[in-house]
């Protein structure tokens, strides 16, 4: 049997606001915005080629604080593209890090290793990880 992890609840304060910010400044798919009148409204976006979904919401959503969600990773197989593609889209992105040695033999020095770092409009914190292939 699979286990897939399908969906994060991100917290954000302001749904429009975030909503923008991810489909239009991280290029995230806006898979459904749905208002349900007085129960709540719900987002939903998935990153380019994710399986994963991440929604924004309020009233149906367990509630957390706006920015508490730290720790989000997107992998990409190009980590310099993805990094010129963030500030193209006028993302405040860390530059490319390298995080340790490498654990293994790789094709890309910046695999496994390399990563870059930004946070939403609400403070939740991503990092993005180069992973040109996975055994």
């Amino acid at each position: 049997m699979n286990w897939t992890l399908e969906v994060v609840v991100v917290p954000v304060s302001d749904l429009d606001r975030a909503k923008s910010f991810y489909a239009e400044r991280l290029g995230f798919a806006v898979d459904h915005d749905t208002d349900l009148g007085v129960l709540g409204r719900i987002v939903q976006l998935t990153p380019p080629g994710s399986g994963c979904s991440i929604v924004l919401g309020r009233g149906v959503v367990p509630e957390m604080p706006p920015g508490s969600l730290k720790g989000l990773q997107l992998v990409v197989p190009d980590l310099e593209k993805a990094h010129a593609e963030l500030v193209e889209r006028g993302v405040a992105v860390s530059e490319i890090q390298v995080v340790g040695p490498n654990p293994s033999p790789v094709q890309h020095p910046l695999d496994n290793v390399g990563f870059v770092f930004f946070t939403d409009p609400d403070g939740n914190a991503w990092a993005v990880q180069q992973i040109s292939s996975r055994a």
